[in-house]
């Protein structure tokens, strides 16, 4: 029930009529009206003037007065310049309110059996380091995006791929083995993922040092990073490993195990999850095999050095190495056999890698290869590419240990909340418990809506404190509104306050509650949108017009104080209707709403 839609059709009859062309296809072209004009939808006459030989003017005028004598929506109308702004009838917005109240899911299509099936692959972890904030903003793009696409009728697999082998993960068993001293986090109190990573940090210092030590005797940067003794070292265990040398993969599977806990506890802590769980150490065997083929079948060829490449200059690129000279495997070369696997398990219509923006060129040359190994679907494969996020210091570095930790912002977070409502009084009342669990609430959905709110083609630089701030474009200010609603119809019905949606037909709509109506109105397009650009950002942004009209709604008009029982009964309905959307929506960005702050 679009109302665009509806007057594209009755638009296109009234040129045909007023003037006997028909417009050509997708130039009836409508806008929301500036807030600054009267009506409500707005229609660009521009492209109809030559054929109407009118003047812009005139040719919004005719049209609009017929529009206002034969159409079933169009109440009123003004001409400024080329523009028509509309009225739009009250009983429209009525019936829109009707419809949004009664459905227990407006806006958002359900999925059935025959919806199409879409991989969503987002996180991607290293076992050699915990989680960290850039690891945060892919999570919570790809889980949004997931849910986004469920509530567009999609069947949606949440997958994830662990890069649980190669050079990094051998890094830190070297340094456990040089000075783990047996150390394992029943131990140490350390969290898994937390001591894996601490000796990851260990390597690398190390390294540099024996870089500096090699460069003190005269030997250069290049050849001291090749040959010193630290990477030496962990290059023998990756050959170990691939050669599947027993205490090597048994030193792999503990220390793996150690990551595995810990990420879940962080997974679990930030409200996301996953359908289908990938290991490299499993695809990387299939996508050898399919290197193989290839350069068996000629679609790839081998150097003297026995490495395997593709030349990929047909399609304007370079050269691209998918196996190395000893035979070990590549990123690209698990990529591969990770399409592969997913293919074979899912019948998959969509696959979206959610990766971070510098991996662009990585995804461009994975769809060429899979279509060059016979694949259709692989130049379907479509990257969700995001910015990096940094924090107002700059950026972090993993090998350095400057990484702002997962787990440590998320528990920042849940006392920043805390220390703002205690000093605002948001939360009196509340048990302790109570008041801890929508400390967390608020925490998290200050954390997620700052994330997800920019457009997620850009970098962003995340601010904890004005996250979290209860006034402007926050997820506090959402839930707060939300509470603050939830708390109004509490009242109304412990003192037994009767709702209904029929009005008489002289009830007229006041200004902010028609521009509230408006505003409700536009969220199935929103949910549609959200889904058609892969953007978490255009439902948080929606949120939040929606509440700054609820807001000016609500500063301008009593609800339970207004004496007009119809009023106070359409105020309610409104109301209701507003809650179920922003839970909705929400929801979407993995924000849980608390009803009482």
């Amino acid at each position: 029930m679009n109302i665009e839609k509806l007057l594209q059709g009755q638009i296109t009859a009234a040129i045909e009529k007023v003037f006997g062309f028909t417009p050509a296809e997708g130039s009836v072209q409508l806008q929301q009206t500036r807030r600054e004009f009267e009506g409500d939808i707005t229609l660009v006459v521009f492209p109809f003037v030559k054929n109407a030989r009118k003047s812009p003017e005139e040719t919004a005028r005719l049209l609009g007065e017929y529009l206002t004598q034969n159409s079933d929506l169009v109440e009123d109308y003004n001409v400024v310049k080329g523009f028509l702004n509309l009225t739009i009838v009250r009983e429209w917005w009525i019936k829109v309110l009707a419809n949004a109240f009664r459905q227990d899911k407006f806006g958002v299509t359900e999925v059935t059996d025959d919806s199409n099936l879409v991989m969503i692959e987002y996180s991607s972890p290293n076992t050699n380091k915990p989680l960290h904030l850039g690891h945060i903003r892919n999570n919570l793009l790809g889980y949004s995006l997931s849910e986004i696409m469920k509530n567009n009728g999609y069947k949606v697999v949440k997958t994830n791929i662990v890069n649980d082998r190669g050079i990094h993960i051998c890094k830190s068993m070297y340094a456990w083995q040089q000075w783990g001293e047996g150390k394992t986090p029943e131990s140490t109190g350390i969290k898994g993922d937390h001591l894996v990573g601490d000796f990851y940090v260990m390597f690398d210092q190390q390294y540099k040092k024996e870089i500096t030590e090699l460069k003190e005797k005269g030997v250069p940067q290049e050849e001291a990073e090749n040959i010193a003794p630290s990477i030496q070292a962990a290059r023998e265990l990756l050959r170990k490993w691939e050669a599947n040398d027993a205490e090597t993969v048994n030193l792999w599977k503990t220390m793996n195990q150690w990551v595995y806990d810990g990420f879940d506890v962080t997974y679990k802590e930030m409200g996301v999850d996953f359908d289908k769980i990938y290991y490299e150490s499993e695809t990387y065997l299939h996508g050898k095999d399919e290197v193989l083929r290839g350069l068996k079948e000629g679609i790839f060829y081998q150097k003297d050095d026995s490495s395997v490449w593709a030349d990929l200059t047909p399609a304007g690129l370079d050269q691209k190495l998918l196996l190395r000279s000893d035979g070990t495997s590549v990123y690209m070369t698990q990529d591969i056999g990770t399409a592969q696997m997913r293919f074979k398990d899912y019948p998959i219509d969509k696959m979206v890698y959610v990766v971070g923006n510098e991996q662009n060129y990585h995804f461009q040359v994975l769809a060429i290869l899979l279509d060059m190994l016979g694949y259709e679907w692989g130049k379907d494969l479509y990257h969700f590419s995001y910015g990096m996020v940094e924090l107002p210091s700059g950026k972090m570095k993993s090998r350095e240990g400057t990484v702002v930790d997962a787990d440590d912002l998320m528990a920042e977070m849940t006392e920043v909340a805390r220390k703002m409502g205690e000093e605002l009084g948001k939360l009196e009342g509340l048990t302790k418990e109570e008041a801890d669990r929508t400390y967390k609430m608020i925490a998290l959905g200050a954390l997620k809506y700052f994330i997800l709110k920019v457009d997620p083609k850009k970098n962003m630089t995340f601010n904890p404190e004005e996250s979290i701030d209860f006034n402007g474009n926050t997820g506090p200010f959402i839930q707060y509104t939300h509470a603050r609603i939830q708390s109004v119809l509490r009242k109304a019905e412990d003192t037994g306050i009767s709702i209904g949606i029929d009005y008489p037909n002289d009830f007229e709509l006041e200004a902010k509650e028609k521009e509230l109506l408006k505003t409700i109105a536009l969220f199935p397009d929103a949910v549609t949108q959200a889904g058609t650009e892969y953007s978490p950002a255009v439902i948080a942004n929606y949120c939040y017009e929606l509440t700054k009209q609820f807001n000016q709604f609500y500063h301008d008009h009593s609800i339970l104080n207004e004496s007009d029982p119809v009023k106070k009964s359409f105020r309610l309905v409104l109301s209701t209707v507003v809650v179920k959307i922003l839970r909705t929506g929400m929801g979407m960005l993995g924000i849980e709403m608390p009803d009482r702050m």
